[in-house]
């Protein structure tokens, strides 16, 4: 097993306590026609992640892929810059941010198209993605092109064995995602649901649980979306009926306006304002040692020799 990271493969136990849904290069400017939404000045967000390394930051997942401006040479820049473990992406993803040349594509080539990009690198680099993310369905609904797309992805993690993460628009359609992983017969345990915590109904989060996927509470910080409290208490349920081995957590940064510079919640808001919290409520260290670490190992570990 192993964890391919923008500078080669690691071995799991090497990759140290951990964002698991970050963006450090990212332009959706395009549809949201928001300068905002494009941030990719490499210094700024490098004197950002200073912060989150400060605080004992050492490995992140970089869910940004084609069409949401990834640029995986940045991410070695950046890797290089603070000795950061970083992880790219392959794939696409929701509608409309589908790069217009895919939008007519066939599961069979979104598969091999992601396919090609794990085993050979991404965009004419060497680069090659350690995680199929993040992956999406729109509200409440599969547009088409998005079930041609999770069809792909799906294909892909089994050829493959790479993690793959997924996007819910605002926490829905969870477990429909996992309804489709499980008639394809992809492993769960090879799954990382994403953006739970903006779905207030535990109950629906537990559901999710159950099935042995991996939950990722991954917009901690944007409480404009819903509270850090209530994130914290929904937290504590799941970790109080026993799926501390399956949570993962992060902060999803996506705008200029997010980092620390700028008044925003900053990369490291988990690590200096979260997690304190989370002692405070009671949560020993083994357990924060799940969360950070040894969750995330387990995630995104491939599962073949390297």
């Amino acid at each position: 097993m192993y964890i391919e990271t923008v500078r080669g493969k690691i071995k799991p136990e090497e990759f140290g306590v951990c964002a698991c849904h970050e963006h450090l290069h990212i332009d959706l400017s395009r549809i949201k026609n928001d300068s905002d939404t494009a941030l990719v000045e490499v210094a700024l967000v490098l004197s950002d992640l200073k912060s989150f390394v400060s605080h004992g930051g050492q490995a992140i997942v970089d869910v940004t892929n084609d069409g949401m401006g990834r640029d995986v040479e940045k991410l070695v820049v950046m890797s290089e810059a603070l000795d950061l473990h970083i992880v790219a992406s392959t794939g696409c993803y929701k509608d409309p941010f589908i790069p217009e040349e895919k939008q007519m594509w066939t599961r069979e080539q979104f598969a091999e198209w992601m396919i090609d990009e794990i085993m050979y690198g991404i965009s004419g680099t060497t680069v090659k993605p350690g995680v199929i993310g993040e992956i999406g369905s729109s509200l409440n609904e599969f547009k088409p092109v998005e079930l041609e797309l999770f069809y792909g992805a799906i294909e892909a993690a089994k050829t493959t064995k790479l993690p793959l993460s997924t996007h819910t628009t605002l926490g829905t359609l969870a477990m429909e995602q996992i309804r489709l992983f499980d008639s394809e017969s992809l492993p769960l345990d090879q799954v990382i649901i994403g953006h739970q915590d903006l779905n207030d109904d535990d109950e629906q989060v537990l559901k999710v649980l159950s099935t042995g996927a991996y939950v990722a509470l991954d917009t901690i910080g944007k409480e404009n979306y819903r509270s850090d409290e209530a994130r914290l208490n929904s937290l504590l349920l799941f970790l109080e009926k026993g799926y501390e081995d399956q949570l993962l957590l992060s902060s999803d940064v996506t705008r200029t306006s997010h980092l620390l510079v700028h008044g925003g919640q900053g990369y490291d808001v988990v690590l200096r304002s979260f997690i304190p919290k989370l002692r405070a409520k009671g949560a020993d260290e083994a357990t924060i040692q799940k969360l950070l670490v040894k969750n995330p190992q387990k995630a995104f570990s491939i599962k073949k020799e390297g």
